[in-house]
């Protein structure tokens, strides 16, 4: 279990840097870090940001460096908990279990302060319904990392259900805009 952990911790860091080589100007992360030593070796290879399925104590007063910390929260306590230990940005997990687009919008009404990203079971096309109902992003692994395009290798599909899934988050972010401009005018 330990050299199962270990080998997959490097494998994560020595894909991350290589990451980081191949696209330097672009912003990367890690997701599901679970405890604070993961968290510390991904910052020390160059993740940016981290993601948790939970709040992970420790991760923002133990850890040195400049980095994102996205903790997950599920309920309005957690959410506040969150923001309050310094969060700027909270992951909405697992969204659709508890309501999915709903939620999100039920979230935002007592917290329009917190961003949040809604992740878990989100597909292509409802990435433009949970930004407009005020998620600020939304996680795609599962949609755009399509198992069949894994085993296949198909890496011009899953390039393809990216571009798709940007296309349709950029579509909602406009007209959030333009509602907001409508809004002050009024």
């Amino acid at each position: 279990m330990v050299e199962y952990q270990f080998w997959r911790l490097l494998c994560r860091r020595q894909v991350l840097q290589q990451l980081l080589q191949d696209y330097p100007t672009r912003t990367l992360g890690v997701g599901t870090v679970l405890n604070v030593k993961d968290a510390k070796n991904a910052v020390e290879a160059g993740a940016k940001f981290l993601m948790s399925p939970t709040m992970v104590n420790g991760i923002m007063d133990d850890i040195e460096g400049e980095f994102l910390y996205i903790p997950g929260v599920m309920t309005p306590t957690e959410v506040l908990t969150a923001y309050e230990a310094g969060a700027q940005i909270v992951k909405v997990y697992p969204v659709s279990a508890l309501g999915g687009i709903k939620y999100i919008s039920a979230l935002k009404k007592p917290f329009p302060h917190i961003s949040m990203v809604a992740s878990q079971g989100i597909t292509i096309e409802s990435t433009g319904d949970y930004i407009r109902e005020g998620a600020s992003s939304v996680v795609l692994s599962d949609a755009i990392f399509n198992k069949e395009f894994m085993k296949q290798k198909n890496f011009d599909g899953i390039s393809q259900l990216s571009k798709l899934a940007a296309s349709r988050a950029m579509e909602a972010l406009e007209w959030k805009q333009q509602s907001s401009l409508n809004e002050s005018c009024h």
